[in-house]
C-alpha cells in the first residue's frame, strides 16, 4: 500500500528531473546591445577608445543643468555601476520632441537605445570652483545629436 501512494509521487519527481534549468536566450531584438555593466566593464578595460554600438538603458534619474543633460542608470549618479546618457542642454528639446515630446522627468524608469560610445570620464572634486586632487570616475556616453537615442522595445 505504501508503495502505491509513494509511486505518482515518485513518477512526478522523475519527470521534473528531466527538465533543464537553463535560462531562455533573449530575444533576437536584444541582441547586440550593450547593458550599463558591460559598458562600465569594457570602459575601464580601454579607457582610451571606450566601447562603441547599442546601449540598452534603464533611466533612474534626469538631471538637466548648464553643462548638459543627464540621463542616469543608477539612482546615485556616483555608481560606480552607472552609466550616464550626456547631450549639450541646448539639445535637450530636441530629444524630447523625438521621444514624442514626453517631458524629461518622464523618461524615468523608461528604456532607452543609445547609439554612442562609452568612455571612462575622471570627475574631479573641487570645492568654491578650485579643483582637489580627489577624483573618481564615470562611464559615459556623450551624444552628439538627439537622433542617437530612442525608446527600446
Amino acid at each position: 500500500m505504501r508503495i502505491t501512494l509513494l509511486l505518482p509521487a515518485l513518477l512526478l519527481c522523475a519527470s521534473c528531473a528531466h527538465h533543464g534549468s537553463v535560462a531562455p536566450p533573449p530575444p533576437p531584438a536584444m541582441a547586440g546591445w550593450i547593458t550599463p555593466a558591460e559598458a562600465v566593464h569594457a570602459a575601464n578595460d580601454d579607457p582610451q577608445r571606450g566601447i562603441s554600438g547599442t546601449f540598452v538603458i534603464h533611466v533612474r534619474t534626469v538631471d538637466l543643468t548648464d553643462h548638459g543633460l543627464y540621463l542616469n542608470s543608477e539612482t546615485d549618479y556616483r555608481h560606480q555601476a552607472n552609466l550616464t546618457v550626456w547631450l549639450a542642454p541646448e539639445q535637450a528639446d530636441a530629444l524630447r520632441a523625438r521621444l514624442d515630446n514626453l517631458p524629461l522627468d518622464r523618461l524615468v524608469n523608461r528604456r532607452l537605445l543609445v547609439q554612442g560610445t562609452a568612455r571612462r570620464e575622471k570627475i574631479v572634486f573641487s570645492r568654491d570652483g578650485v579643483p582637489s586632487d580627489k577624483y573618481y570616475y564615470q562611464t559615459h556616453v556623450r551624444l552628439s545629436d538627439p537622433r542617437q537615442a530612442r525608446f527600446a522595445p
